[in-house]
Parts: C-alpha cells; sequence; structure tokens
C-alpha cells in the first residue's frame, strides 16, 4: 500500500503560503488523477488543485480556512488497498431504457446518492441542500460555477437566498460591453462567517452578520487603497455610439461561434480599440518609478473580471501581436479559465493597462480605481438604446459611456482626453466590413 503526500504548491516564484479554502472530498472517498481535490487561496489567486494520484482521501493534515507555507504536507492517498466507507448504492436505469431509475430521496427531498440525472454533487452540497430543504429536482435546475458546470456550495447558498427572498437567482441579461462575469453569491466574495465571541457582543445576530474577508479581497483591499494614496486620480468620460459594433455582432455572431466554438462577446471589440489608441498615444502605457517614466514598449491588458473570491485581473501578454481574432480567443481563454479557477500567477501579472467592464452589472458610469503600477485604466459602462441627434435628425442608438481615470502626475487632462477619445474613435469607425 502506497501513501502519497500531497503539498501545499507554489503557485509563483513570490508566493510563500497558501489557505486552504474548501475540500472537495473527505476522508475515505475515492479520487481519480488530476481530480479536483482542494481549493487553495493566495495573495495572488485562488485555484483548484488535482490530485496527485488515483487512490483514496486517507487524511487531510490541514484543514479548511487555514494557511501553511509551501511544500507543507496539507494530505495523505492511499494508492491501493484502502476500502471505500460504505455509500448509498447508485440507482441505474432499468434495462433496455435510457431515462435515469427514479432516485429514491432522503428526508428534505435529496437523493442520498451523490448523482442525479447524471450530474455530480459533492457530499457537502448534498448536505446542505438536505439542510435547506432543496429538493434533487431544484438542483438540476441550478447552473454550476465549478468545474464542468459543477454545483458549488456557493451556488446552492445563492439559490437558496434567492429562494427566500422571492426572487430569482438567474435574472435576464442586458446588453453590456465585456466579458461575463463570475456568478457571485451573496457574501462569498467577502468571505466565509466568522464566530467570533467578542464580536457577537459588538455586533449581535441576527442583526448583524460578521464575515472573514477572503485573502483575495484583503490583498485587492490594500491595493486599492494603495493606488489612491499614490496617485491622484482624475476621471475623463466619453459617450460611445456602439451601434455598429452591436449590428456587427448580430450579424457575425453565429459564424464566429460555428468557426472558434465560443460566443463572441463586446470585449474584443473594446481591447482591439484600446490596443490600437495605445499605439497612438504610448505614454498611457507606463508607470512611474521615483521621478522617472517607464514606458513600456509591450501592450499587456488587463480585463478585470468578478469571480467567486473577489475581483480578478487576468492579463493579454503581447495584445500588440494580436489581430481581432486573436484578442477574442485571448479574452475567452482567461475568462473560461478564471470561471473554472485554472489561471496561475503569472495569468495576472505585467499588466501595463486594465479595462474594467462594471457595465455588466447595469452600471452606466463609473470611476475606476488605476491598477497599479499602471497610470491608467478605461472602465466601460452599459450599453443602453437611448434615443441621439444625428445629422440634425433623431435616432434611436446604441450609447455607453467610457470613463478613463489617470495618474495626473504624468497623464494630464489634455493626453487624458485625447486617448480617450481615440478609443471611441477606433469603435465607431470599427471595420463593419469585417467576416470570419
Amino acid at each position: 500500500m502506497a501513501r502519497i503526500e500531497v503539498l501545499m504548491p507554489q503557485m509563483g516564484e513570490s508566493i510563500a503560503e497558501g489557505t486552504i479554502v474548501k475540500w472537495h472530498k473527505a476522508i475515505g472517498e475515492k479520487v481519480r488523477k488530476d481530480e479536483t481535490l482542494l481549493e487553495i487561496s493566495t495573495d495572488k489567486v485562488d485555484s483548484e488543485i488535482p490530485s496527485p494520484a488515483a487512490g483514496i482521501l486517507a487524511e487531510i493534515a490541514v484543514e479548511e480556512q487555514k494557511t501553511v507555507p509551501v511544500q507543507t504536507v496539507i494530505a495523505y492517498i492511499e494508492t491501493e488497498g484502502a476500502a471505500e466507507p460504505a455509500k448509498p448504492p447508485r440507482v441505474s436505469p432499468p434495462a433496455g431504457t435510457t431515462e435515469p431509475a427514479p432516485l429514491p430521496l432522503a428526508p428534505g427531498g435529496v437523493s442520498p446518492s451523490p448523482r442525479g440525472e447524471g450530474r455530480f454533487y459533492s457530499p457537502l452540497v448534498l448536505s446542505v441542500a438536505r439542510a435547506e430543504g432543496v429538493s434533487m429536482t431544484e438542483l438540476e435546475t441550478l447552473r454550476g460555477s465549478g468545474e464542468g458546470g459543477r454545483v458549488t456550495k456557493k451556488d446552492l447558498l445563492a439559490y437558496v437566498e434567492a429562494r427566500k427572498s422571492g426572487s430569482s437567482p438567474h435574472g435576464p441579461a442586458r446588453p453590456t460591453v465585456g466579458t461575463p462575469t463570475v456568478p457571485v453569491a451573496p457574501g462569498t466574495v467577502a468571505g466565509v462567517p466568522v464566530n467570533d465571541p467578542e464580536l457577537r457582543k459588538k455586533y449581535p445576530a441576527p442583526a448583524y452578520e460578521v464575515l472573514q474577508m477572503s485573502n483575495v479581497l484583503q490583498k485587492m483591499a490594500q491595493h486599492m487603497v494603495g493606488s489612491v494614496q499614490t496617485s491622484p486620480h482624475v476621471a475623463a468620460v466619453h459617450e460611445v455610439d456602439m451601434t455598429s459594433i452591436v449590428r456587427h455582432r448580430e450579424q457575425n455572431g453565429a459564424g464566429f461561434e460555428s468557426k472558434e466554438g465560443f460566443k463572441l462577446t463586446y470585449t474584443p471589440y473594446v481591447v482591439d480599440a484600446v490596443v490600437r489608441a495605445i499605439k497612438k498615444y504610448p505614454l498611457i502605457n507606463s508607470s512611474v518609478d521615483g521621478d522617472k517614466i517607464i514606458r513600456k514598449t509591450f501592450i499587456n491588458i488587463g480585463i478585470a473580471v468578478a469571480s467567486e473570491s473577489g475581483l480578478i485581473v487576468p492579463v493579454i501578454k503581447h495584445a500588440e501581436e494580436k489581430n481581432f481574432v486573436g484578442l477574442a480567443r485571448a479574452v475567452h481563454d482567461l475568462a473560461t479559465r478564471t470561471r473554472n479557477k485554472k489561471l496561475t500567477p503569472d495569468d495576472i501579472q505585467g499588466g501595463t493597462f486594465t479595462i474594467s467592464n462594471f457595465g455588466v452589472f447595469g452600471t452606466v458610469i463609473g470611476t475606476p480605481i488605476i491598477n497599479q503600477p499602471q497610470v491608467a485604466i478605461l472602465g466601460t459602462g452599459a450599453v443602453t438604446k437611448r434615443v441621439a441627434v444625428i445629422d440634425d435628425a433623431i435616432a434611436i442608438r446604441s450609447l455607453a459611456y467610457f470613463t478613463l481615470s489617470f495618474d495626473h502626475r504624468i497623464i494630464d487632462g489634455a493626453l487624458g482626453g485625447m486617448f480617450l477619445e481615440a478609443v471611441v474613435q477606433n469603435l465607431q469607425a470599427f471595420d463593419v466590413q469585417m467576416k470570419f
């Protein structure tokens, strides 16, 4: 019988420790090689960690929410000879049929089997579902944010909260600029509930709920406060007519998806416009080191994405070398790996300019905080149909407000305004003849 050590991985050269967010397997459960075993959080990014071997999870040495140095032994896997704890039998379809047999229901309406209708549910999810009275039928309707569409505890708790409030957990989408964000359950970005007696005295339940900030959220908070203290922020807002972009996407979206295998979003249009504007005004692509200006000859575009653990900014490296389709592929790849927690620290480092799509939440105008050590950030608002005057005639157009927040130490209002107007003009003059 072999006993394999599971170590806290080092997710980058600068990463010294990691926090265990959640174990996906319980002691005694079977695990396949490369199957997700646990989730960890570092000061850079949250990641799902695959099992290094196939076998049975024999021991968990480090509990959830504990932080340990990299290369620490956090668990042991027995690769052969161990017996799996007894589980309720899985119900198979009757012979000659393709439909699953009725599932035996436990109290609360949830099947004790970890699978229903072909989907996997972790023991933790099933336990929460039983406690909250969520039926298997309801579970089957949930859109999971985990790997392969798996329903996570956070997805389930978001559904429960929405059900209690009488609202739908999945509202209708509205036209927005940018990449789809990860569904975020109420309270999950802030962290897990804290049961501290002293804090409970100060903030008694049920009037108050005390949450522990996640590692990612703590680092983001420090980064944002430091940015405001470092850079004198100035914001400029321009209106952009997105009508031709909206029509181009509608006319070419199906062909693009058929060829590339994923949906065409508005983000590549914006990234393409930003890259071309940076080439015209390269000082926007700089940083400040003391009294020196460090201007980059490469363009690395960060795309701010809301994830379960907080705001993450994965980076498209050398965006200046990519054409429109290449940018679309890069955006899709980063969005997918963000949703599946497959980003590495290198994926979120080295950005030279950031795009923040607050319009995906319906926000029309916002003033984003600069992502240090960069000197500017573009915020894109929601695209909405409004009345506009075109050539002295009234027309219905798809319009959006774009905000540029910039560091006034090296970028004045004239340069900031010219750069933002270049982004607007690049979008409004987009080659609508482009086919895919």
